[in-house]
């Protein structure tokens, strides 16, 4: 969608888009669960984890990093990740109270 689009819509639907198309791959979603299973910074593990190529799981690292899901720290040669727990919460919350508005259980649809 155009930038000029996003006016149409408010910051917390458009927040709840960025944070979705951030995690639309599963790699990344693997990516988090591990580090939130972790909950520690994980510098070399996360390419054996994946078994995917380097330059595979530094593109899906870049991608959180630039949404603001994970952190990023240099450790030597090595940049370690975790969760940003301040946006964490904040997607989770957004979330939550998304799937809570609507009762499904007694829709009948199409």
């Amino acid at each position: 969608m155009g930038a000029s689009k996003t006016g149409l819509f408010t910051e917390e639907q458009n927040d709840m888009a960025a944070m979705a198309k951030s995690i639309a791959h599963p790699a990344r979603i693997a990516i988090l669960q591990y580090l939130v299973k972790k909950n520690a910074c994980i510098c070399g593990d996360l390419v054996d984890e994946l078994g995917l190529a380097q330059a595979t799981t530094s593109q899906h690292l870049k991608e959180l990093k630039n949404a603001g899901i994970i952190q990023g720290s240099i450790a030597g040669s090595s940049i370690c990740y975790c969760i940003d727990p301040k946006i964490w919460n904040r997607y989770r919350d957004l979330f939550s109270t998304f799937f809570k508005e609507v009762d499904l259980s007694g829709a009948n649809c199409c």
